[in-house]
C-alpha cells in the first residue's frame, strides 16, 4: 500500500486546521501586538461563535445556506460586539494593566462559559453545511505508459473544506490588507510602537484598543462558524483552540502577523499529519515541545523582534 495519497490527505485535513487556527491566532496576536493584553478569554469568543451560528442557524430555518451566511455575518458582529463592550467596562477600567487584564480575562472566560451553559445546555449540536459533496482525490504515479492519475478507494475529501480553506485565505489576506493598506492600519500600528507618542498626535488610543479587541473577538468567531459544520458547537469547546493559539503566537512572534499564519501552517499540518498515522494526543505534546525549543533558542518567536 502506497503512504502518499494518505499523507495527501492528512494534509488536507490539517490544512483545514490550520486555517481555522491562523485566523483565530491572527485575532489573539493582533490583541496583543497592539494592545499588550494577554486575553485568556480568547478561547470563549470562539466559543460563542459557534454557539451563535447554531441559533442563527436553527432560527433561519430552510436551506442551510441561508442559516449559514447569515451566521457569517451575525456571529462575528455580534461577539466583536461583545468583546467591545468587555473591553470598555472591564480592560479599560483597570488601564490595560498587563497582570490585572490577566485575572479579568479569567473571570471573563468563565462568565461566558457558565451563561452559554445555562442557555445552550451542555449538548453538542451540528450545524448543517452549506454544501458537501465529496471530491475523490486523485493521486499520480508512474506506469508502464508514463504518469497517469488513480483514484485510491476511499479516499476523498469534501467541497466544504476546500471552502473553509479558501475562506480563511481570503479573509487573512483582507486583515493583512487592512493593517497594511489602510488608514485605521496605520493607526492601530503607531499605536502599537508606542502609545505615548500616539497619544500626544491626538491618536484615540482607547478607542484603538476596543476596536482591535472586538477585532481579534471577531476573527475568532468566524473561525468558528467556518469549522461548527465540521466540529459540533459546544460549550467547552473554546479550551483548545485558545491552547494552540497560544502556541501559534509564541512561535510565529508575539504581535507579528507573517509569523502567525506560518507558525499555525506548520502547526496545522503537522497536527493533521501526526494526528491520522499516529495520535492527537502526541500532536499535542510535539506542538508542545517546538514552543520550550522556540522559548529556549529562540524568544522573540520565528518573525519577532528582540526588545531592546
Amino acid at each position: 500500500m502506497e503512504i502518499g495519497p494518505y499523507i495527501l490527505l492528512a494534509s488536507l485535513e490539517g490544512a483545514v486546521t490550520a486555517a481555522v487556527l491562523a485566523l483565530t491566532a491572527v485575532g489573539l496576536s493582533l490583541v496583543f501586538g497592539v494592545m499588550r493584553v494577554v486575553n485568556i478569554a480568547h478561547g470563549e469568543f470562539f466559543m460563542l461563535g459557534a454557539v451563535i451560528a447554531w441559533y442563527v442557524a436553527h432560527w433561519m430555518g430552510g436551506h442551510p445556506a441561508l442559516g449559514f451566511v447569515a451566521a457569517l455575518v451575525v456571529a462575528p458582529l455580534l461577539v466583536g460586539a461583545i468583546a467591545v463592550a468587555a473591553d470598555m467596562t472591564i480592560l479599560k477600567r483597570l488601564d490595560y494593566d498587563p497582570e490585572r487584564t490577566i485575572v479579568a480575562t479569567i473571570g471573563l472566560l468563565y462568565i461566558i462559559q457558565q451563561l452559554t451553559l445555562m442557555s445552550y445546555g451542555p449538548e453538542a449540536r451540528p450545524v448543517e453545511a452549506p454544501f458537501n459533496q465529496r471530491i475523490a482525490l486523485p493521486w499520480i504515479e508512474r506506469g508502464e505508459s508514463g504518469w497517469q492519475f488513480y483514484y485510491p478507494w476511499g479516499l476523498s475529501t469534501t467541497s466544504y473544506k476546500l471552502a473553509v480553506i479558501g475562506a480563511a485565505g481570503a479573509v487573512l489576506c483582507g486583515v493583512w490588507a487592512l493593517m497594511t493598506r489602510t488608514r485605521i492600519g496605520l493607526v492601530m500600528r503607531a499605536t502599537q510602537a508606542d502609545r505615548e507618542m500616539a497619544l500626544a498626535f491626538g491618536i484615540p488610543v482607547e478607542k484603538v484598543y476596543a476596536l482591535v479587541f472586538g477585532l481579534g473577538a471577531g476573527l475568532a468567531a468566524l473561525a468558528a462558524v467556518l469549522i461548527v459544520p465540521i466540529q459540533q458547537a459546544h460549550y467547552l469547546m473554546g479550551a483548545d483552540p485558545l491552547l494552540l493559539s497560544f502556541i501559534v503566537v509564541i512561535i510565529g512572534g508575539l504581535g507579528s502577523l507573517p509569523g502567525t499564519v506560518l507558525a499555525a501552517v506548520l502547526i496545522g499540518l503537522s497536527d493533521g499529519i501526526i494526528s491520522v498515522f499516529f495520535s492527537p494526543t502526541l500532536a499535542k505534546i510535539l506542538a508542545t515541545l517546538l514552543v520550550g525549543l522556540v522559548l529556549v533558542f529562540r524568544p522573540q518567536g520565528l518573525f519577532g523582534t528582540r526588545a531592546a
